[in-house]
């Protein structure tokens, strides 16, 4: 092997083997030079050393009868590193099979007596990874998409009654100028124009099927899009026709409430231990399931097309099980 790739084989050797509590001498680093062919002598080591210290290695020496080195900073603390492979573990979007070499990747980043203790497992109640192992790179897609203003192509997955995967309306080629990523409920969605919807619609991205850039003018954003306002009226109660709802709501519910729709949230104390909350929305089936969960301490007060639809599922659910 050519001497001039030594510095670099005494950075990966340092960075594969020492730490503040393993650090490795000159003549160790020698002995590992020449396992892989390269001869080199005290001297030399050491002003490689340097050199990689001079472009920015945290090389720390600890300067005794024999001079030990070892790797300091490594970009990201112990804790950090944890904190990234629990993510990346709870993450839906990200398959099984791709978590596991992110997180060997995760792990290499760590010093040698780190490394075990980054080796663990995180419990995450109900989690059901994607099988799409795809996703990571549409995510990359769609970033650039956005920062370029250029619209996408792709198809849409579904299951049959079998659970065997189709894609959507007979293999329908969907066209989004995308305007937004949101990471809700652990999963990835693209907001966007939809030419086939025209209007701001959302799609899952793990369920978006070999998406590529579409040769054709970016549908600009309406006027009154902001990802904000989208997000409360629509993510957090699915789709539906936008309205102002106004909610009666027990007293102690007010953390519930703001949770929901935000501190900037309309809301008037009624004087009886009640309180009222304007909201907008899109009133669907999602929304009435979440009203149904505070058993009568949220009432809806109007508009009526909205009460009456409510009514309506109560009662649909009750003769369903008749």
């Amino acid at each position: 092997m050519p001497s001039k790739n030594r510095p670099l084989l005494i950075l990966r050797y340092l960075w594969d083997h020492t730490d503040e509590f393993h650090p490795a001498t000159i003549t160790e680093i020698l002995a590992y030079l020449e396992t892989q062919g390269v001869r080199a002598n005290r001297k030399t080591v050491a002003a490689d050393i340097q050199d990689l210290q001079e472009c920015g290695w945290d090389i720390v020496c600890n300067r005794r009868r024999q001079n030990q080195y070892f790797i300091g900073d490594r970009g990201l603390e112990l804790p950090e590193l944890k904190l990234i492979i629990d993510a990346v573990q709870a993450a839906r979007f990200i398959s099984s099979h791709r978590t596991e070499i992110i997180l060997e990747k995760l792990t290499q980043m760590a010093s040698p007596s780190d490394q075990e203790e980054m080796r663990r497992r995180l419990f995450v109640q109900g989690k059901a990874k994607t099988t799409n192992e795809t996703v990571l790179y549409s995510i990359d897609l769609l970033h650039t998409a956005i920062r370029q203003r250029q619209p996408v192509s792709f198809q849409y997955l579904d299951y049959t009654n079998k659970k065997e995967k189709i894609p959507k309306h007979q293999g329908r080629v969907y066209q989004l100028s995308p305007y937004d990523l949101v990471w809700d409920s652990d999963r990835y969605y693209a907001v966007g124009w939809s030419e086939s919807h025209q209007k701001v619609v959302k799609f899952r991205v793990d369920r978006m099927l070999y998406p590529d850039f579409l040769k054709k003018p970016f549908h600009t954003p309406p006027e009154d899009y902001t990802v904000e306002t989208y997000f409360r009226q629509v993510f957090q109660m699915y789709d539906g026709e936008p309205c102002q709802v106004t909610l009666r709501c027990a007293g102690g519910l007010m953390k519930q409430i703001i949770d929901r729709f935000g501190e900037d949230v309309d809301t008037r104390e009624l004087g009886d231990g009640t309180f009222e909350a304007r909201v907008n929305l899109s009133a669907s089936p999602t929304f009435y399931a979440w009203v149904f969960t505070f058993g009568g301490g949220i009432q809806i007060k109007s508009p009526e097309s909205v009460r009456k639809a409510y009514q309506q599922m109560l009662q649909t659910c009750l003769n369903a099980d008749k």
